[in-house]
């Protein structure tokens, strides 16, 4: 690759990346966002208060939340409709962290968590009773029906920015929760705004776990040919050199996926891969898992609401 396509590249990702929330100042807002907008309309201003009672740290929550990155199930997948059938599991999207700036648009402040608010968010979900879970326990859940704990929440966090560890990590390790991480390769180790590979194996280390969100964040509905290899086949390839472990689980930049996407990614070992609020595909559900991104101006009612109200 020469410098020039490189500087180039770069420049294109600096520019998606910040209309998806990974940029420094704003985001676009693609159509699987809508129930996410939708939502964040119902409630515009920072959270300012927390709960009583104390964080859910008892033995047999931190039992139930201190997971390892173990095998995924194996066995037969069962019929869609078997999928389909279970109840949904709450899973939250989330992309910078960090206090808004005048030059924020009304928009981008939708996809930017300012850090008071995401820690009153964790809190809440603490005291009220929510264990985070991983992929592999809902793969399992969703295809053998395996238990989950009480009030299982899944945490995600797009685009491998540097605030998730930062800001973040300390959070999760405060209420012993675990989250999902998915890494667009291309941005590793360009500080100050995103995460270095160690900062990623660190995340790894301590039981959460890392997806994979493409090469630079390229539209999957747009791939061809080589497109495959360089935005899927290379960074799985980094990101498991990174970890030491397997990478499983994919998540779709934008939130944007088509049919002919699934097949490739199966092909390419992947077992489950996440969009964001549209309907999950009614032949392949695994590939297809749903997500709301929790607005940036989202009040701790309008969180809660939405974590009851998205997921039937």
């Amino acid at each position: 690759m020469t410098k020039t396509f490189f500087a180039a590249s770069w420049a294109m990702l600096f520019c998606v990346c910040t209309a998806c929330g990974s940029g420094p100042d704003t985001k676009k807002t693609s159509k699987t966002d809508t129930t996410a907008q939708s939502s964040a309309t119902n409630g515009t201003t920072p959270a300012d208060s927390t709960p009583s009672g104390s964080p859910a740290t008892t033995p047999d929550t931190m039992t139930a939340t201190a997971q390892t990155q173990t095998p995924a199930p194996g066995g037969k997948v069962p019929p869609a409709s078997v999928i389909l059938g279970r109840k949904e599991v709450p899973i939250l999207c989330y992309h910078q962290i960090r206090d808004w700036k005048p030059t924020d648009s009304k928009t981008a402040k939708d996809y930017i968590m300012p850090p008071a608010s995401l820690r009153a968010q964790l809190k809440m979900l603490a005291d009220s009773g929510y264990h985070t879970i991983l992929p592999d326990q809902l793969y399992a859940y969703l295809t053998t029906g395996a238990a989950l704990p009480s009030k299982p929440i899944m945490l995600t966090f797009d685009d491998t920015d540097e605030d998730q560890y930062t800001v973040l990590f300390p959070e999760l390790k405060k209420y012993n929760f675990k989250a999902v991480f998915f890494i667009m390769t291309v941005s590793l180790n360009r500080l100050p705004h995103y995460m270095t590979k160690e900062q990623v194996k660190e995340l790894y280390d301590a039981g959460n776990v890392i997806g994979s969100h493409t090469w630079d964040h390229h539209n999957v509905k747009k791939y061809q040919g080589q497109d495959w290899v360089t935005q899927i086949e290379k960074p799985t390839k980094q990101l498991e050199a990174v970890t030491g472990g397997p990478i499983r689980y994919f998540a779709y930049p934008f939130g944007l996926w088509n049919k002919e996407a699934i097949p490739e990614l199966k092909k390419r070992g992947f077992i489950a891969a996440f969009q964001l609020a549209d309907k999950m595909d009614p032949q392949d559900p695994l590939y297809t898992i749903r997500r709301i991104i929790v607005a940036g101006g989202w009040s701790l009612k309008t969180f809660s609401t939405a974590i009851n109200r998205d997921f039937r």
